[in-house]
């Protein structure tokens, strides 16, 4: 629904903008409007085509990776958070196992595997509702973290990041340079949101488990932050690329290597997880060309310029520095449609370029932030909860304070 109206919103306000034009004297603006209608239709097709290998890799990995018993050793390893995260979740209840799937599948950046894994869990979770019609504390500790996840590896923001690159012929383009940079930002948006959670419902995060992943990650973080900062911010880039293509190499290896220790046929498992990846990439195409064309009809018409043009003299005002504003549509789309922030993310890497400032910090705030209406709409919708108590509140909060997070974070890896 809230999609919807933004799709119709950008169409119809573009319109009237392109009337006023043209009772100005501008007697192109209409033949300027389809064009960029038509050229936006075609790349959408083609980025859309160009994300089918990426995830048919990924995918393919991941079935290794679950047949080699791998992602059960990783939510195995979560157990520990997650117990104390719901305590109001029985002991070996299935919904604590498919909490941490899920989880872990959004970790490796695979919203579309995440998805199914998390109505199972909200099944799960209703079952034990004592009141069916509202959200009970698990349910919305559970959407809360899913909008404000940590996301390791931001799978569809790199595949996009490389294709927009080849487009615009860049050689030697590092689209994994983004790894570490949405790891901290994802990290902050995820802290806000447990805290708020944590805090209404009355958790106590003062437990060995939260201190040691706190403690662990945040160390972590600060030793690579610490050991890049004294670099250029090109040459930071490139570190953060290098980390980052090792990590997500490593983890190809490792599942591999796991599938070949444990003898399964690792060549036909990545086969069955490759022909799902085609599936999801080829569902994403009516989806992103709508958004796209919705986008192109607001940019061309100029509506987007004043919008920017606005943010910009706000901020400009306060003293600021106002180079993030062009990324600022980015998080601000994302609240509501992640299909949308997507479409906003490569406009501002077409026009700004995929390498630019702006199209990494736009890269950045895509993957560490999350659709909150959309996930509280489809994963209470499909158990019909109808009211949904503090879920909504927190998970903006997440988002303000991971959208601020994200900005600062760009700022420290990549602005000169």
């Amino acid at each position: 629904m809230v999609l919807n109206v933004v799709w119709v919103g950008f169409i119809l306000i573009g319109f009237v903008v392109a009337l006023v034009k043209l009772a100005q004297g501008d007697m192109g603006i209409f033949t300027r409007v389809l064009t960029a209608l038509f050229d936006t239709a075609k790349t959408g097709f083609d980025i859309s085509l160009g994300l089918v290998g990426i995830m048919s890799l990924w995918l393919g990995i991941m079935k290794i990776g679950e047949q080699a018993g791998m992602i059960q050793h990783f939510a195995r390893a979560m157990s520990p958070l997650f117990t104390r995260l719901f305590p109001d979740i029985p002991r070996g209840h299935p919904a604590g196992g498919s909490i941490v799937m899920n989880a872990s599948a959004n970790m490796l950046g695979l919203d579309n595997a995440a998805t199914p894994l998390g109505l199972k869990a909200m099944r799960e979770l209703q079952a034990i509702n004592p009141t069916p019609e509202i959200a009970s504390n698990p349910m919305i500790m559970f959407l809360v973290l899913n909008t404000a996840g940590i996301t390791l590896i931001p799978t569809s923001v790199i595949a996009m990041r490389q294709s927009i690159a080849i487009e615009q012929g860049l050689t030697g383009f590092n689209a994994a340079d983004i790894f570490l940079p949405t790891l901290i930002g994802t990290f902050i948006s995820f802290t806000a949101g447990l805290v708020a959670v944590a805090w209404m419902q009355r958790i106590r995060l003062w437990q060995w488990p939260f201190l040691l992943f706190f403690g662990g990650f945040g160390a972590l973080m600060a030793l690579l932050y610490l050991s890049l900062r004294g670099l250029p911010p090109k040459a930071m880039a490139d570190a953060v690329g290098l980390i980052g293509s090792g990590v997500i190499f490593g983890v190809i290896v490792l599942f591999v290597a796991a599938g070949a220790v444990r003898r399964i046929n690792v060549y036909e498992a990545f086969v069955d997880g490759a022909k799902e990846g085609f599936q999801v990439a080829v569902t994403i195409i009516p989806y992103l060309i709508a958004i796209l064309a919705a986008i192109s009809v607001f940019r061309s018409t100029g509506c987007m310029d004043v919008v920017i043009a606005g943010i910009a003299w706000a901020v400009g005002a306060l003293g600021l520095d106002t180079d993030f504003v062009p990324a600022l549509p980015v998080g601000l789309m994302k609240t509501l449609s992640g299909s949308g922030a997507r479409g906003l993310m490569i406009d501002v890497m077409k026009t700004w370029g995929v390498d630019s400032f702006q199209g990494r910090l736009a890269a950045i705030i895509q993957g560490s932030t999350e659709t909150t209406f959309y996930v509280l709409a489809v994963y209470f919708g499909s158990v019909n909860i109808k009211q949904t108590r503090h879920a909504l509140g927190c998970g903006l909060f997440a988002d303000a304070v991971g959208l601020i997070g994200a900005i600062l974070v760009g700022y420290a890896f990549y602005h000169g």
